[in-house]
C-alpha cells in the first residue's frame, strides 16, 4: 500500500510540476511579445527623438 501510495504522490509532483513549467512558459511568451511592441509603440518624446517605454 506505501509503494502504491509514494508512485502516486510522485506521479502528482510530476504533473504539477508540468503543469507549472507549461504556465511560466506562456507567461514568458506574453511578457516577451509585450516586451517587443514596447520598442515598435513607443512615442517620440521632446524634440521628435524617441524615448524610452519604460521608467527605470
Amino acid at each position: 500500500m506505501v509503494p502504491l501510495l509514494l508512485v502516486l504522490l510522485l506521479a502528482l509532483l510530476l504533473f504539477g510540476a508540468g503543469f507549472a513549467l507549461k504556465a511560466l512558459w506562456f507567461v514568458a511568451v506574453v511578457v516577451l511579445v509585450i516586451w517587443a511592441l514596447g520598442f515598435v509603440l513607443r512615442s517620440a518624446g521632446a524634440g521628435g527623438k524617441r524615448g524610452r517605454w519604460y521608467r527605470w
